[in-house]
Protein backbone atom coordinates (compact mmCIF):
# COMPACT_ATOMS: atom_id res chain seq x y z
CA UNK A 1 0.00 0.00 0.00
CA UNK A 2 3.09 2.51 0.74
CA UNK A 3 4.12 1.77 -2.89
CA UNK A 4 0.87 2.08 -3.94
CA UNK A 5 0.06 5.72 -2.54
CA UNK A 6 2.51 7.19 -4.79
CA UNK A 7 1.41 6.16 -7.83
CA UNK A 8 -2.00 7.16 -6.69
CA UNK A 9 -0.19 10.74 -6.31
CA UNK A 10 1.36 10.27 -9.44
CA UNK A 11 -2.11 10.34 -10.93
CA UNK A 12 -3.66 13.04 -9.08
CA UNK A 13 -0.44 15.17 -10.37
CA UNK A 14 -1.05 14.64 -13.90
CA UNK A 15 -4.13 14.62 -14.32
CA UNK A 16 -5.73 16.69 -11.84
CA UNK A 17 -6.26 19.79 -13.89
CA UNK A 18 -8.09 17.86 -16.25
CA UNK A 19 -10.48 16.52 -13.44
CA UNK A 20 -10.96 19.73 -11.68
CA UNK A 21 -12.10 21.17 -15.17
CA UNK A 22 -14.06 18.07 -15.93
CA UNK A 23 -16.13 18.45 -13.01
CA UNK A 24 -15.84 22.59 -12.81
CA UNK A 25 -16.59 23.96 -16.30
CA UNK A 26 -20.37 21.28 -16.75
CA UNK A 27 -21.21 22.43 -13.66
CA UNK A 28 -20.20 26.61 -14.16
CA UNK A 29 -22.17 26.07 -17.35
CA UNK A 30 -25.16 24.71 -15.54
CA UNK A 31 -25.66 27.01 -13.36
CA UNK A 32 -24.87 30.24 -16.30
CA UNK A 33 -27.37 28.74 -18.42
CA UNK A 34 -30.17 27.83 -15.53
CA UNK A 35 -29.63 32.06 -13.98
CA UNK A 36 -30.38 33.86 -17.30
CA UNK A 37 -31.94 30.81 -19.57
CA UNK A 38 -35.77 29.91 -19.96
CA UNK A 39 -37.13 26.72 -17.90
CA UNK A 40 -40.11 24.94 -19.35
CA UNK A 41 -41.42 22.32 -17.32
CA UNK A 42 -44.67 21.09 -19.61
CA UNK A 43 -46.52 18.24 -17.82
CA UNK A 44 -44.50 18.55 -14.99
CA UNK A 45 -46.73 20.95 -13.63
CA UNK A 46 -49.75 17.91 -12.57
CA UNK A 47 -47.73 17.64 -9.60
CA UNK A 48 -48.74 19.76 -8.17
CA UNK A 49 -47.51 20.23 -4.59
CA UNK A 50 -44.85 17.79 -5.00
CA UNK A 51 -43.44 19.71 -8.23
CA UNK A 52 -40.82 21.07 -5.69
CA UNK A 53 -39.67 18.24 -4.71
CA UNK A 54 -39.67 16.55 -7.79
CA UNK A 55 -37.51 19.54 -9.40
CA UNK A 56 -34.76 19.16 -6.97
CA UNK A 57 -34.55 15.53 -6.82
CA UNK A 58 -33.96 15.25 -10.74
CA UNK A 59 -32.22 18.51 -11.17
CA UNK A 60 -29.69 16.46 -8.44
CA UNK A 61 -29.73 13.37 -10.45
CA UNK A 62 -29.69 14.66 -13.84
CA UNK A 63 -26.57 16.72 -12.43
CA UNK A 64 -25.08 13.71 -10.68
CA UNK A 65 -25.35 11.52 -13.91
CA UNK A 66 -23.69 14.21 -16.47
CA UNK A 67 -20.36 14.40 -14.18
CA UNK A 68 -20.44 11.14 -13.59
CA UNK A 69 -20.28 10.04 -17.27
CA UNK A 70 -18.60 12.44 -18.41
CA UNK A 71 -15.64 11.03 -15.97
CA UNK A 72 -16.32 7.91 -16.57
CA UNK A 73 -15.95 8.31 -20.89
CA UNK A 74 -12.35 9.95 -20.03
CA UNK A 75 -11.11 7.47 -17.84
CA UNK A 76 -11.90 5.00 -20.02
CA UNK A 77 -10.28 6.76 -22.76
CA UNK A 78 -7.23 7.53 -20.75
CA UNK A 79 -6.57 3.56 -19.05
CA UNK A 80 -7.05 2.73 -23.42
CA UNK A 81 -3.61 4.61 -23.73
CA UNK A 82 -2.05 3.49 -20.08
CA UNK A 83 0.65 1.01 -21.07
CA UNK A 84 1.85 3.74 -24.15
CA UNK A 85 1.37 7.01 -22.11
CA UNK A 86 4.85 7.37 -21.08
CA UNK A 87 6.80 6.17 -24.22
CA UNK A 88 6.75 9.68 -25.92
CA UNK A 89 8.92 11.41 -24.05
CA UNK A 90 11.14 8.54 -22.94
CA UNK A 91 9.45 8.81 -19.31
CA UNK A 92 8.79 5.41 -19.46
CA UNK A 93 12.67 4.49 -18.52
CA UNK A 94 12.76 6.61 -15.48
CA UNK A 95 9.17 4.58 -14.01
CA UNK A 96 10.96 1.25 -15.40
CA UNK A 97 13.71 1.88 -12.98
CA UNK A 98 11.59 3.12 -9.78
CA UNK A 99 11.47 0.27 -7.08
CA UNK A 100 8.03 -0.84 -7.93
CA UNK A 101 6.26 -3.63 -9.21
CA UNK A 102 4.99 -4.04 -12.83
CA UNK A 103 1.75 -4.96 -11.54
CA UNK A 104 1.64 -2.38 -9.24
CA UNK A 105 2.52 0.22 -11.93
CA UNK A 106 -0.64 -0.75 -13.38
CA UNK A 107 -3.30 -1.25 -10.70
CA UNK A 108 -2.22 2.14 -9.39
CA UNK A 109 -3.43 4.33 -12.07
CA UNK A 110 -6.73 1.43 -13.47
CA UNK A 111 -7.51 1.75 -9.69
CA UNK A 112 -7.83 5.60 -9.75
CA UNK A 113 -9.23 6.05 -13.05
CA UNK A 114 -11.77 3.05 -13.49
CA UNK A 115 -12.53 3.41 -9.68
CA UNK A 116 -11.38 6.62 -7.57
CA UNK A 117 -12.38 9.41 -10.13
CA UNK A 118 -15.69 7.89 -10.58
CA UNK A 119 -16.75 7.85 -7.32
CA UNK A 120 -15.50 11.11 -6.96
CA UNK A 121 -16.93 12.86 -9.71
CA UNK A 122 -20.57 11.14 -8.55
CA UNK A 123 -20.28 12.28 -5.12
CA UNK A 124 -19.24 15.95 -6.77
CA UNK A 125 -22.17 16.17 -9.18
CA UNK A 126 -24.35 15.19 -6.39
CA UNK A 127 -23.26 18.05 -4.11
CA UNK A 128 -23.39 20.44 -7.06
CA UNK A 129 -26.76 18.97 -8.21
CA UNK A 130 -27.80 20.97 -4.58
CA UNK A 131 -27.17 24.33 -6.01
CA UNK A 132 -28.62 23.42 -9.68
CA UNK A 133 -31.94 22.51 -7.77
CA UNK A 134 -32.06 26.19 -5.81
CA UNK A 135 -31.62 27.77 -8.91
CA UNK A 136 -34.40 25.19 -10.77
CA UNK A 137 -36.79 25.72 -8.36
CA UNK A 138 -36.53 29.33 -7.60
CA UNK A 139 -36.93 29.99 -11.88
CA UNK A 140 -39.83 27.88 -11.70
CA UNK A 141 -41.72 28.58 -8.64
CA UNK A 142 -39.50 31.04 -6.13
CA UNK A 143 -36.49 30.66 -3.92
CA UNK A 144 -38.77 29.98 -0.94
CA UNK A 145 -40.20 26.86 -2.27
CA UNK A 146 -36.73 25.57 -2.09
CA UNK A 147 -36.47 26.11 1.04
CA UNK A 148 -39.18 24.74 2.21
CA UNK A 149 -38.29 21.41 0.78
CA UNK A 150 -39.17 17.75 2.48
CA UNK A 151 -35.31 18.15 2.58
CA UNK A 152 -35.22 14.74 4.92
CA UNK A 153 -36.95 12.87 2.25
CA UNK A 154 -34.79 14.89 -0.75
CA UNK A 155 -31.08 14.14 0.95
CA UNK A 156 -32.20 10.73 2.16
CA UNK A 157 -33.56 9.59 -1.72
CA UNK A 158 -29.82 10.76 -3.16
CA UNK A 159 -27.48 9.86 -0.76
CA UNK A 160 -29.17 6.40 -1.09
CA UNK A 161 -28.90 6.39 -5.40
CA UNK A 162 -25.24 7.70 -5.09
CA UNK A 163 -24.63 4.98 -2.64
CA UNK A 164 -26.52 2.50 -4.96
CA UNK A 165 -24.04 3.27 -7.61
CA UNK A 166 -21.04 3.73 -5.84
CA UNK A 167 -21.83 0.05 -4.65
CA UNK A 168 -22.20 -1.08 -8.07
CA UNK A 169 -18.96 0.64 -9.82
CA UNK A 170 -16.72 -2.26 -8.46
CA UNK A 171 -19.09 -4.64 -9.87
CA UNK A 172 -19.56 -2.78 -13.32
CA UNK A 173 -15.99 -2.52 -14.23
CA UNK A 174 -15.20 -5.96 -13.21
CA UNK A 175 -17.73 -7.24 -15.42
CA UNK A 176 -16.55 -4.49 -18.14
CA UNK A 177 -12.66 -5.50 -17.18
CA UNK A 178 -12.05 -8.45 -20.17
CA UNK A 179 -12.86 -5.44 -22.71
CA UNK A 180 -11.00 -2.65 -21.17
CA UNK A 181 -7.75 -4.66 -20.55
CA UNK A 182 -8.14 -6.21 -23.96
CA UNK A 183 -8.07 -2.45 -25.58
CA UNK A 184 -5.10 -1.71 -23.11
CA UNK A 185 -2.99 -5.21 -24.02
CA UNK A 186 -3.55 -4.41 -27.92
CA UNK A 187 -2.53 -0.63 -27.50
CA UNK A 188 0.98 -1.90 -25.98
CA UNK A 189 1.01 -4.38 -28.70
CA UNK A 190 -0.11 -2.16 -31.81
CA UNK A 191 -0.34 1.07 -30.79
CA UNK A 192 -2.84 3.23 -31.92
CA UNK A 193 -3.77 0.05 -34.29
CA UNK A 194 -4.96 -1.62 -30.89
CA UNK A 195 -8.93 -0.03 -31.44
CA UNK A 196 -8.76 -0.87 -35.00
CA UNK A 197 -7.46 -4.46 -34.54
CA UNK A 198 -10.31 -5.10 -31.74
CA UNK A 199 -13.10 -3.71 -33.91
CA UNK A 200 -11.99 -5.37 -36.66
CA UNK A 201 -11.51 -8.79 -34.90
CA UNK A 202 -14.95 -8.53 -33.00
CA UNK A 203 -16.81 -7.64 -36.27
CA UNK A 204 -14.92 -10.12 -38.51
CA UNK A 205 -14.77 -12.66 -35.72
CA UNK A 206 -18.40 -12.48 -34.28
CA UNK A 207 -19.25 -13.20 -38.16
CA UNK A 208 -17.08 -16.28 -38.93
CA UNK A 209 -18.29 -17.88 -36.03
CA UNK A 210 -22.10 -17.39 -37.29
CA UNK A 211 -21.17 -18.48 -40.58
CA UNK A 212 -19.67 -21.62 -38.83
CA UNK A 213 -21.37 -22.36 -35.72
CA UNK A 214 -24.59 -20.61 -35.97
CA UNK A 215 -23.82 -18.22 -33.07
CA UNK A 216 -22.00 -14.41 -33.19
CA UNK A 217 -20.22 -15.99 -29.65
CA UNK A 218 -18.04 -12.73 -29.86
CA UNK A 219 -20.65 -9.95 -30.41
CA UNK A 220 -23.18 -11.52 -28.23
CA UNK A 221 -20.99 -11.80 -25.17
CA UNK A 222 -19.62 -8.53 -25.43
CA UNK A 223 -22.87 -7.34 -25.35
CA UNK A 224 -23.78 -9.18 -22.25
CA UNK A 225 -20.87 -7.99 -20.80
CA UNK A 226 -22.17 -4.08 -21.51
CA UNK A 227 -25.72 -5.38 -20.20
CA UNK A 228 -24.47 -6.90 -16.88
CA UNK A 229 -22.00 -3.78 -16.30
CA UNK A 230 -25.04 -1.63 -16.71
CA UNK A 231 -27.36 -3.73 -14.17
CA UNK A 232 -24.54 -3.58 -11.80
CA UNK A 233 -25.28 0.31 -11.47
CA UNK A 234 -29.18 0.39 -11.59
CA UNK A 235 -31.85 -1.51 -12.36
CA UNK A 236 -30.10 -4.66 -11.25
CA UNK A 237 -32.90 -7.07 -11.32
CA UNK A 238 -34.46 -5.27 -14.95
CA UNK A 239 -37.36 -4.20 -12.95
CA UNK A 240 -38.22 -1.04 -11.77
CA UNK A 241 -39.93 1.58 -9.17
CA UNK A 242 -43.40 2.19 -10.89
CA UNK A 243 -44.84 5.75 -10.84
CA UNK A 244 -48.04 6.13 -12.29
CA UNK A 245 -48.29 9.82 -12.15
CA UNK A 246 -46.21 12.70 -11.45
CA UNK A 247 -48.10 13.23 -7.92
CA UNK A 248 -46.90 9.80 -6.72
CA UNK A 249 -43.27 11.09 -7.03
CA UNK A 250 -42.83 12.35 -3.35
CA UNK A 251 -43.96 9.26 -2.34
CA UNK A 252 -40.95 6.72 -4.51
CA UNK A 253 -38.58 9.35 -3.20
CA UNK A 254 -39.53 8.37 -0.05
CA UNK A 255 -39.16 4.60 -1.03
CA UNK A 256 -35.87 5.14 -3.10
CA UNK A 257 -33.32 4.01 -0.40
CA UNK A 258 -35.56 0.62 0.45
CA UNK A 259 -35.37 0.10 -3.76
CA UNK A 260 -31.80 0.92 -3.93
CA UNK A 261 -30.88 -1.42 -1.54
CA UNK A 262 -32.82 -4.10 -3.03
CA UNK A 263 -31.60 -3.11 -6.36
CA UNK A 264 -27.74 -3.81 -5.19
CA UNK A 265 -29.08 -7.49 -4.09
CA UNK A 266 -30.37 -8.65 -7.35
CA UNK A 267 -26.63 -7.32 -8.93
CA UNK A 268 -25.10 -9.12 -6.36
CA UNK A 269 -27.18 -11.96 -7.53
CA UNK A 270 -26.54 -11.31 -11.02
CA UNK A 271 -22.87 -12.65 -10.33
CA UNK A 272 -23.79 -16.51 -9.93
CA UNK A 273 -23.80 -17.13 -13.77
CA UNK A 274 -20.92 -18.70 -15.28
CA UNK A 275 -19.54 -15.54 -17.68
CA UNK A 276 -18.62 -13.40 -14.38
CA UNK A 277 -15.80 -16.00 -13.86
CA UNK A 278 -15.03 -16.62 -17.00
CA UNK A 279 -14.99 -12.83 -17.66
CA UNK A 280 -12.61 -12.55 -14.64
CA UNK A 281 -10.03 -15.57 -15.95
CA UNK A 282 -9.78 -13.64 -19.53
CA UNK A 283 -8.69 -10.13 -17.42
CA UNK A 284 -6.78 -11.82 -15.64
CA UNK A 285 -4.88 -13.32 -18.61
CA UNK A 286 -4.55 -9.93 -20.13
CA UNK A 287 -3.02 -8.40 -17.27
CA UNK A 288 -1.15 -11.09 -16.72
CA UNK A 289 0.39 -10.65 -20.45
CA UNK A 290 0.43 -6.62 -19.69
CA UNK A 291 2.83 -7.53 -16.55
CA UNK A 292 4.49 -9.57 -18.82
CA UNK A 293 5.40 -6.77 -21.73
CA UNK A 294 6.36 -4.41 -19.08
CA UNK A 295 8.78 -6.98 -18.08
CA UNK A 296 10.52 -7.46 -21.24
CA UNK A 297 10.95 -3.62 -21.27
CA UNK A 298 7.90 -2.28 -21.72
CA UNK A 299 9.26 -1.44 -25.58
CA UNK A 300 11.13 1.74 -24.24
CA UNK A 301 13.27 2.04 -27.25
CA UNK A 302 10.19 2.54 -29.27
Amino acid sequence: MNKLIPLMQREWLQHRNGWLMMAGIPLGLSLLLLSFGEIQIGELKAAGAALPALLAAASIAITAAVIFVIASLSSLVIVSNLARRDHADRSVEFWLSVPVSHSESFAAPLVVHLLLVPAAALVVGMLGGYAVSFLVVSRVIDSGAWFSLPWSVIVAASFSMVLRLLAGLPLAMLWLSPLILLVVLLTAWFRRWGWVILAVGLGLGSYLLKLVFGQPWLHRISGDLLQAAGRSLINGDQGGMVVDSASEGLEALRLLPAWALEDFGAALHALATPLFPSALLFAAGCFFLLVQWRQRGAGAAG
